[in-house]
């Protein structure tokens, strides 16, 4: 285990923040790969400029006490420390030595990750601005803390109208941090989540621990019993109401009013939601919202978790499905054959052995299931010659397990111009070659965020070859 080497920050104070206190706020820590032989004193002198330094941990070998070439500077404001990440980052600090630093934004410690944070992620802010706001208004609010790339508004897919939530991309992670300080408090900014990053939610911590007992364990009978008014009857999820409407929209009601980005929280813990809304009642205080899946898989799962929720702590949700005319024996059917398909892919992806017995179903000749999805496909397209030229390359993320390779080329060959589709080994992830832009960009269009044989996939652009090479060295 290292040691590590410190000094008070600001004109020597004894004070020295706490464990707890050491990403408060975040991203206000960097890290430095330096000289073994750098001084400390150096480094304060070198990095003072950018903002109060309320520390410096110089990592050091436990018996013999040398520096190990590695640090850390906590700042008392995050865009400090993201001024001194792109401005000091490939400079020498001491005339004898040009070897240039490196200097990156810390991971928080309590994230688990020992990765140190790109850049990309740190130039991103989510706002909550009025409905009313255009991309104009945004623009013009958040333009006085630096050089905006762009601006969006999160609308309802169905309806077209702001939902009160929008984002803001900055060009350097500094200006996105002086946005997110000095911005009015109204608009609560906090950092996106990365475009690109796996589904793991780091919003709250109160979701965190949500998405843990909602998914994490099997409830026990009768989990979450409502107190005996008539709003929020009791429910028991073992109970089996055979008359009741199923459907892929449900109404969610609760004693305490709820935003839209709350409601959206609890319910995108379920895989497959299609969009949410938030209805105000002007005759009381309850919370009311409808919210939708692409498929009746996902309604179904959301009901039977998440109805009784506690949200706040103590107040428990009631969730209930909202008859839209579907015919209920058709859900059903197509809900049975897309966890059937689902768990015939997860078979050979876990046993690649089974795949050829799959594939020709043992004697009798059967084939593997159709494509299960509520999406519309293009019908299927020829292939392009394996030595045509890769026009665009795309990236593809399955949750929860990838599909078979065989499914996956069927899915993506609709869209013409296919050259090749691929699964990257023991990832959850694969590309596909497109000799042509506008198929490629037409697969995206369709077929992000949607569920096929009860697989969800993200569907994105891929860096090139020589981007990706280089991601790790975009620095300022």
């Amino acid at each position: 285990m290292e040691e590590a080497g410190s000094s008070a920050g600001g004109g020597g104070s004894s004070f020295r923040p706490g464990v707890d206190s050491l990403d408060e706020p975040p991203n206000s820590r960097i890290f430095l790969v330096i000289s073994k032989y750098t001084p400390e004193a150096v480094l304060r002198e070198r990095f003072s400029p950018f903002g109060e330094i309320q520390d410096i941990w110089v990592v050091r070998d436990k018996h013999t006490k040398e520096s190990k070439g590695i640090a850390f500077i906590k700042f008392a404001r995050s865009s400090q420390a993201c001024r001194a990440m792109e401005e000091m980052h490939g400079q020498c600090l001491e005339p004898n030595n040009t070897k240039p630093i490196k200097v990156f934004i810390a991971q928080s410690r309590s994230s688990g990750s020992h990765r140190d944070v790109e850049d990309e992620e740190l130039t991103r802010i989510f706002v909550m601005i009025p409905k009313s706001y255009t991309e104009e208004d945004l623009r013009e609010k958040f333009k006085v803390y630096g050089d905006i790339e762009y601006c969006s508004i999160i609308k309802n897919k169905v309806t077209g109208e702001s939902k009160g939530l929008g984002y803001v991309r900055y060009l350097k992670p500094s200006q996105a941090a002086q946005a997110i300080e000095n911005c009015d408090r109204s608009f609560r900014a906090i950092l996106a989540e990365p475009k690109n990053k796996p589904s793991e939610s780091s919003e709250q911590d109160y979701y965190n621990n949500m998405r843990q007992e909602a998914l994490g364990h099997e409830p026990r009978i009768n989990m979450f019993p409502f107190d005996q008014q008539s709003e929020f009857p009791n429910f028991d999820k073992n109970d089996n109401r055979g008359h009741e409407a199923i459907s892929k929209r449900l109404s969610v009601i609760s004693r305490v009013p709820f935003t839209e980005e709350q409601l959206f929280s609890i319910f995108d813990i379920v895989p497959g939601l299609e969009y949410c809304e938030v209805q105000r009642d002007p005759y009381s205080n309850y919370g009311h919202g409808v919210v939708q899946y692409f498929n009746v898989a996902s309604a179904i799962y959301a009901k039977y978790k998440l109805h009784g929720f506690q949200y706040p702590p103590g107040n428990r949700i009631g969730v209930s499905f909202i008859d839209d005319g579907s015919n209920a024996t058709d859900l059903l059917r197509k809900m049975a054959t897309q966890m059937v398909a689902a768990q015939l892919a997860s078979v050979v992806w876990n046993n690649p052995s089974q795949q050829q017995f799959l594939q020709f179903g043992g004697s009798s000749g059967s084939q593997l299931p159709q494509i299960q999805t509520d999406v519309i496909l293009p019908s299927c397209k020829k292939k392009a010659d394996p030595e045509t030229p890769v026009k665009e390359r795309l990236f593809i993320v399955f949750n929860p397990h990838p599909l078979p390779l065989d499914v996956l080329e069927d899915i993506f060959c609709r869209f013409g111009n296919l050259i090749e589709v691929y699964l990257v080994s023991g990832k959850n992830v694969g590309y596909a070659k497109f000799a042509d832009r506008m198929s490629a960009n037409d697969a995206i269009a369709t077929l992000h965020g949607k569920i096929l044989n009860g697989v969800r996939l993200k569907v994105m652009l891929a860096d090139s070859p020589r981007e990706e090479s280089n991601k790790r060295q975009r620095t300022y």
